[in-house]
């Protein structure tokens, strides 16, 4: 009997019965179709060229200079993907570009590539961060503080429509990673803070109001994976690492990420540290496998982008010369590689490992028809020159600059207020020192500004980190005639550099009320427990200088909390709440 029924089933399968049903082939898109249209039009070299994006420094070279002449070798001949457009830095200060010159500059590119080239730029807090003449939006940890999700949903719109109007396609952000590492020098306040359910809210948000306007399509990418919080090296030094358990990480690090992917993130930048809970070899995630294809393609689910950190720093060149770095990241899973040293040699070593059997082709037609698509969905192969008369119209609007002053007001964040120091009782008899980090900066200007126009008597001077603590004496003077003073700083360092401490330690001592604020590192109190007051203003952008002088004159009301924990003197979520001074307080005089 069961030789009959094995036979019968076997007659049943040979005429296609009792098969299961065959599953629909996917459904290819006009998108996707396009993009497979670019591809076999691309050789091989073309191909690769197409996975890397170089750097531009926002200036405008002119026609004989060698750095355009580089600019049109990786154009014309080099066929890269695409650009990233940084600060150069000078006298250790960034410098913004001017919005025109930008804009001109990535239409003369876009004219000369064959292909369109896709565009990037770290907006993390608009395009204030990279380019003049724009909205200064506050950074991501004063969102947190003032509790304003819909405000980051907001600012992921108003970004969008500033980064189309520039010629720059792909922003890298927002920043998805959770801060809670005190010590963390190069994080800090770009992070929404400590807690991961508040991060991915946010990340989410942020995500979402980039993706709403039709008219400005952008691809918006989350960072640093699989998550730079709690370290204590800033990658662009050094290796930084991740000593977390897997389980701890699905709890905490990996949360904004999945939330990201779940809101449609078109990109995810890979961070140059170690993860030993996922890849054991000490090497940087950005170079691993086993984090970008097993933990973030296989186990998150991520189909997009993958793109690295920038290529050029010591997290990644100290192991690995630009080649290599460059051939492991695409092993590892990577599709772009963020402005390497030289996109030559980058293209030149891929090619390599594709003859010598390490690469297949089929790996590089993956990346580089993600790249395509990409290129397609944000309509380049439609329109790649933007409207330079229009540039201005889209920057700098007062409706955007009220909502970024909104949220620096309410991101304030008073954590200590001995002898209700805040709000000054007398500001004109008040000193105001500014410690602006180096020399030359423009941190702490507006700030000195709207305190001397509401207290005109006070006493206001500049530190830096150069000067030693006679020098520092000799620049305040004598304090113990001010009525209060007010320190700022504006370092995301976890301390304040050269005898700056040693000189605030000894104020604090004193018989003057003392106020720290802080417009970077939250932490700062941690130093200095002696203090009377600590405000926190979670960012060093124009709005939240004005906010803290508007707050120590007692004019708006103090409402933030802290998204982070300060270690020994308070936690998650406190903040003492201040209203508005009343007219029967003490004059400004």
């Amino acid at each position: 009997m069961r030789t009959v029924v094995t036979f019968a089933l076997f007659c049943l399968l040979a005429r296609g019965e009792g098969k299961p049903p065959a599953r629909p082939a996917p459904k290819v898109t006009a998108e996707q179709r396009a993009a497979q249209s670019m591809l076999k039009a691309l050789s091989l070299r073309d191909r690769v060229g197409q996975l890397v994006m170089g750097a531009y420094y926002g200036d405008a070279p002119s026609a004989r200079s060698k750095e355009l002449t580089k600019f049109r070798h990786w154009v014309k001949d080099l066929h890269i993907g695409g650009f990233i457009m940084v600060n150069r830095v000078q006298n250790g200060l960034a410098r913004t570009a001017e919005p025109h010159t930008m804009a001109l500059f990535f239409n003369q590119m876009q004219k000369m590539s064959k292909t369109p080239l896709l565009i990037g730029a770290d907006f993390e807090r608009g395009s204030s961060m990279r380019v003049s003449d724009t909205v200064r939006y506050p950074f991501n940890m004063a969102y947190a503080a003032a509790r304003d999700v819909d405000a980051a949903r907001a600012e992921g719109l108003a970004t969008a429509r500033e980064a189309r109007a520039l010629g720059v396609q792909w922003v890298f952000a927002p920043d998805a990673d959770v801060n809670n590492n005190p010590l963390n020098p190069v994080i800090n306040i770009r992070s929404y803070g400590e807690n991961p359910d508040e991060v991915a809210e946010h990340v989410a948000a942020y995500i979402d109001g980039a993706h709403s306007d039709p008219k400005n399509i952008v691809l918006v990418s989350a960072k640093h994976f699989p998550g730079h919080g709690d370290t204590n090296i800033d990658s662009h030094l050094d290796l930084a690492r991740l000593d977390a358990t897997r389980e701890h990480m699905n709890d905490v690090e990996l949360k904004p990420f999945q939330a990201a992917i779940n809101h449609g993130v078109d990109s995810i930048m890979t961070a140059h540290m170690t993860v030993p809970a996922v890849e054991p070899n000490e090497i940087p995630a950005t170079v691993s496998a086993r984090v970008l294809t097993g933990l973030l393609r296989e186990d998150l689910g991520f189909k997009g982008l993958v793109v690295t950190d920038a290529m050029d720093m010591a997290g990644l060149t100290k192991q690995f010369n630009n080649g290599e770095a460059s051939v492991r990241a695409i092993e590892a899973g990577a599709d772009v590689l963020l402005m390497p040293a030289d996109p030559g040699a980058s293209i030149r070593a891929v090619m390599a490992a594709v003859a010598q059997g390490r690469i297949s082709r089929q790996r590089i037609d993956q990346s580089a028809l993600r790249v395509l698509e990409a290129k397609v969905r944000v309509g380049l192969t439609k329109k790649k020159i933007v409207d330079l008369d229009a540039v201005s119209d889209a920057l700098d609007l007062d409706e955007e600059s009220n909502r970024a002053q909104d949220v620096a007001d309410r991101a304030l964040t008073l954590v200590k207020n001995d002898g209700g120091v805040v709000p000054l009782f007398a500001p004109n008899q008040a000193c105001l020192v500014v410690s602006a980090g180096v020399r030359l900066s423009t941190f702490g200007q507006r700030l000195a500004q709207e305190f001397r126009k509401r207290a005109p008597q006070a006493r206001v001077a500049f530190v830096d980190n150069s000067l030693p603590l006679a020098a520092l004496d000799a620049v305040i003077g004598d304090v113990s005639v001010c009525s209060a003073l007010v320190f700022a700083t504006f370092t995301t360092n976890p301390m304040l550099g050269g005898d700056l401490p040693a000189y605030l330690e000894k104020l604090s001592q004193g018989s003057t009320p003392v106020a720290l604020v802080s417009f970077g590192n939250p932490y700062l109190l941690s130093g200095f427990p002696k203090v009377n007051g600590y405000l926190a203003a979670f960012s060093t952008a124009t709005p939240s200088e004005i906010s803290v002088v508007k707050a120590l004159m007692g004019e708006i009301p103090i409402t933030g909390h802290l998204p982070v924990t300060i270690p020994n003197f308070a936690q998650y979520g406190d903040g003492i709440q201040l209203p508005v001074k009343t007219k029967s307080a003490p004059s400004a005089n």
